[in-house]
């Protein structure tokens, strides 16, 4: 599976299947929360909240090839992230593209 976040892929000609999307909503435990209170008085990266993100990423992207790979796709072009907070703590991140089948 190709994905990219432009909306072409360079020699390749593909029909449009349709819109796939991959969501995923994290949080870490209360400790890690405690933890990451403290560490925002003295500055620093807030790793566990890096690792929640990079997680969700991964989880919401891999939810979007499936729904792709449903539809028969070879690809997914025009790939685009957004995150929210949902709560202190919760995060949510959404990724959504083209499912793309190569002609």
């Amino acid at each position: 599976m190709i994905l990219v976040n432009t909306d072409y892929i360079p020699g390749k000609e593909f029909e449009l299947l349709g819109l796939v999307k991959g969501q995923s909503i994290r949080a870490k435990h209360i400790g890690r929360d405690i933890g990451n209170a403290l560490k925002n008085l003295v500055g620093g990266e807030l790793t566990s909240y890096t690792e929640m993100m990079n997680e969700s990423r991964a989880l919401a992207t891999k939810r979007m090839v499936d729904e792709a790979e449903g539809l028969g796709a070879d690809a997914v072009v025009n790939i685009r992230y957004a995150s929210s907070q949902i709560m202190q703590g919760a995060a949510e991140v959404l990724v959504y593209g083209t499912a793309v089948r190569f002609k």
